[in-house]
């Protein structure tokens, strides 16, 4: 059964290769990373690692028996009781319920782990596997996305007051 954990160092290698292998996947959806980040992976992880220590950030990781990550799940900007949601799953489990059940999960660790009162995500309007996953996790519309929060699309907001 995947488990959700807490991103750390151990995961780099695992995050890595969701990435790659999910690549073409992703961009179809959302902004694609580029080549500068899979060249500088290993500083860019860094880095988020240490804004979770700082603990503006709190970074996720939903890990198959095997050890491969099926999944990324991250609240950031995380001040005043609030944080935004970001997440991507694989491909490979795509329309099964497991984005929706892990944003809960994440939901509930939001309050419980980071004391947050509310959670806000954005989505295109063309992506809409992700707003199923809100919908479907509780989230409402709050409002029209520049543009600029997601890659030159254009999309909605989502809130869920936890």
């Amino acid at each position: 059964m995947p488990e959700l954990q807490r991103l750390s160092a151990a995961h780099a290698t695992a995050v890595l290769a969701f990435e790659r292998v999910n690549r073409a996947y992703f961009a179809a959806s959302v902004s694609d990373r580029g080549d500068a980040y899979f060249d500088h992976f290993t500083d860019r992880y860094d880095a988020l690692l240490a804004e979770q220590d700082a603990g503006t950030c709190a970074f996720y990781v939903l890990v198959a028996e095997d050890g491969s990550v099926l999944g990324r799940f991250n609240l950031v900007d995380i001040e005043d009781g609030g944080a935004q949601l970001g997440y991507r799953v694989a491909q490979a489990v795509t329309g099964r319920g497991v984005a929706t059940a892990t944003v809960r999960e994440l939901c509930r660790l939001a309050v419980h782990r980071h004391g947050l009162r509310t959670v806000r995500a954005a989505a295109a309007h063309e992506n809409a596997g992700s707003r199923k996953v809100l919908t479907r996790a509780g989230f409402v519309p709050d409002g029209p996305a520049d543009p600029a929060d997601l890659g030159g699309r254009p999309g909605t907001w989502y809130r869920l007051d936890l």
